[in-house]
């Protein structure tokens, strides 16, 4: 069955009015009648089997009939990235909901490709990868930041939360044991851009005592494969993969 992210409650016997586009998706491009079934989320009520009562493609309404999955708390797992074109864009964010970052925070760095983001883009994004992969809780997309500001407030907004630091000038090593040092506590990842972190802002960020700094193997990875193997290895040594 299809999948939908609403903003609604959900609850036995209660009624969900879909918005324009969404009535229209199903409508005429699943071409969903009266009494075809899709499954509904919002992020708080876990996930539930709807009937159709009303097929217009300008408002489709669904009856919600049964529970299917209940809610899973939402994911600790924060994932920082230097922004990359349009289309790599949505791959990286797409990308880190699938593997089950929490909050995705864009970080503008001195050899960042993209400075203006459009934030509803990088948020649709992270919902249809949540449609699409089962994932309960949409992340949390936040605005972007720079680096500098990133690190002078980062105690204050993320506590004692550790913070990975993705670095291709890091001696090629398993990154394994480092990882494994930090499980129990909260965590996140940082991944440069393609030019990589200036060297200032590297030694800036291997001078913070919250900072591990780790290697991603010998070769050299682009952005975008660094975000999904970065996030792989945390997920399969203290995250939720074990």
């Amino acid at each position: 069955m299809p999948r939908l992210y609403v903003e609604p409650d959900l609850a036995l016997g209660g009624a969900v009015a879909l918005q324009k586009e969404q009535s229209l998706y199903l409508a005429a491009v699943l071409r969903k009648v009266v009494g075809d079934e899709v499954v509904l989320f919002n992020g708080r009520d876990g996930a539930w089997r709807t009937r159709l009562t009303s097929d217009s493609k300008k408002s489709v309404t669904l009856e919600v009939v049964e529970q299917v999955a209940a809610q899973t708390p939402p994911s600790e797992l924060w994932y920082g990235f230097a922004p990359l074109k349009t289309e790599r864009l949505d791959y990286v964010i797409q990308k880190a909901t699938e593997m089950g970052a929490g909050i995705i925070q864009p970080v503008l760095t001195r050899y960042t490709q993209v400075s203006r983001l459009k934030h509803d883009r990088l948020v649709a994004n992270a919902i249809e990868a949540s449609e699409q992969c089962e994932v309960l809780t949409v992340p949390v997309v936040a605005p972007e930041t720079t680096l500098e500001k990133l690190l002078s407030t980062w105690g204050a907004e993320q506590g004692d939360r550790q913070l990975i630091l993705a670095d291709e000038s890091e001696a090629s090593a398993s990154p394994v044991e480092q990882v494994a040092a930090l499980r129990g506590q909260k965590v996140g990842l940082l991944i440069g851009p393609e030019g990589g972190f200036s060297e200032e802002e590297r030694q800036v960020l291997r001078a913070q005592a919250f900072v591990t700094p780790v290697s991603l193997g010998p070769r050299i990875l682009r952005a975008d494969t660094a975000a999904v193997a970065g996030l792989a290895l945390i997920q399969a040594i203290i995250g939720d993969w074990r």
